[in-house]
């Protein structure tokens, strides 16, 4: 056997099936076919049962995916330190959110692949979730409070937000004075949101109304300034439309809790080097960023 066949395993075991494992890899689905059948013919044990739905893993493709994944990583890490002095390659996939990302994290990712020639890199940038594992993504970049799971965790820099409204919204509407008051208007939400403040060191969560949401905050910009309601949303996706007058920060006695940009990757012992440099390169970008300059 060899890695390549150790790695569309694991790829196939991840992405549930060979037509995705073969997207991910960039290869033909006869080719991803062909090393899972030399690789048990090398074992003598059947890894993968074929479905209509996919692949699913036997009970001895689960024990060895494990194994597998580890030797993947292990000649990965090898191969980093061979390398020349600072020279990336291989394969990067991020996760990224689709508001802040493209106008934010982008432009600090297309300088890693203008310093990196040699690597690989793609990124999805989507607001909703992306399982890191299932999906086969090295990394995420994500935006505000963390939730508990088993996936680590790097903060490379703060993230601050504002409520706002449009001076047409507020002069037809008036603008809510506390979170309390955020229940009658109007609000601008994507699913299941809830707004916290800080009322001194109280923490107060508000679940807001609202008969307009959508899947971005780049789209509630688009509706907050249109006038159809109130947002909570992160400061570097306003900040020009307060400057030009379209929007106006209200609540600013009750400020949002400071939120965070994290890098989080899968459990494993270390994280790879192509993932230390970026994380390293977002930290550079965003650690020390002033109150202002979310």
């Amino acid at each position: 056997m060899d890695i390549e066949e150790l790695r569309t395993f694991v790829e196939v075991a991840d992405a549930g099936g060979v037509s995705p494992a073969a997207r991910r890899l960039g290869v033909s689905k006869s080719i991803v076919s062909r090393r899972l059948a030399r690789l048990e013919a090398d074992l003598g044990v059947q890894l993968l049962a074929r479905t209509t739905r996919g692949a699913a893993l036997t009970e001895a493709g689960t024990t060895f995916r494990d194994y597998a994944a580890r030797v993947c990583a292990e000649i990965d890490n090898a191969k980093e330190v061979i390398l020349p002095a600072g020279e990336l390659r291989g394969r990067l996939r991020i996760a990224a959110p689709l508001t802040f990302g493209p106008t934010h994290l982008a432009p600090v990712i297309a300088d890693m692949g203008r310093r990196h020639p040699r690597l690989e890199i793609y990124t999805c940038y989507a607001d909703r979730f992306v399982d890191l594992i299932s999906e086969g993504y090295d990394c995420a970049i994500r935006v505000g409070f963390l939730p508990d799971s088993n996936l680590l965790a790097r903060r490379v820099g703060p993230i601050r937000g504002s409520v706002v409204a449009s001076p047409s919204y507020i002069r037809a509407h008036g603008a809510p004075e506390t979170p309390g008051a955020i229940l009658a208007h109007e609000a601008l939400t994507q699913v299941n949101e809830s707004w916290n403040f800080m009322d001194g060191d109280k923490r107060i969560t508000i679940r807001p109304q609202g008969r307009f949401r959508a899947d971005n905050g780049t789209a509630l910009v688009s509706a907050a300034v249109a006038g159809v309601g109130i947002a909570c949303l992160p400061d570097g996706v306003i900040e020009a439309h307060v400057r030009a007058g379209e929007l106006v920060r209200i609540m600013t006695h009750y400020p949002l809790p400071e939120a965070g940009i994290f890098v989080i990757r899968p459990p494993g012992q270390h994280p790879s080097r192509k993932i230390r440099v970026l994380t390293e390169m977002l930290i550079e970008c965003f650690g020390s960023m002033s109150h202002e300059g979310a």
